[in-house]
């Protein structure tokens, strides 16, 4: 899907790491919440309270998942998954545009 309707779009961003990733948060008439953002290169530690889906919509890094000691490489096309109440590693090799989903 390359674009979303009939959602509500929080203006204020959501900003991480000095400023190096930054998001904003889609609402969908359903309660379901999405963040749409934008990551530059460096090494960050997020935390889940619920699991998500981070679909990579274009850039290129590794991603360290719970429970994992290899790094996964995730390019633009490309998803992966992260448990509720975990944490997860990106190394964000070159500018990415992601979109994450939390499912309840």
């Amino acid at each position: 899907m390359s674009e979303f309707n009939n959602v509500t779009i929080v203006k204020k961003a959501n900003v991480y790491f000095g400023g190096n990733v930054s998001s904003r948060t889609i609402r969908f008439a359903d309660g379901s919440l999405k963040t749409l953002g934008f990551m530059l290169p460096g090494e960050y530690v997020f935390n889940t309270a619920d699991k998500e889906l981070m679909e990579i919509i274009d850039g290129d890094l590794d991603v360290l998942l719970p429970g994992t000691d290899e790094w996964q490489k995730v390019v633009g096309g490309e998803s992966f998954d992260v448990p509720a109440n975990a944490a997860f590693t990106v190394k964000i090799n070159t500018a990415t545009d992601y979109c994450c989903s939390f499912i309840k």
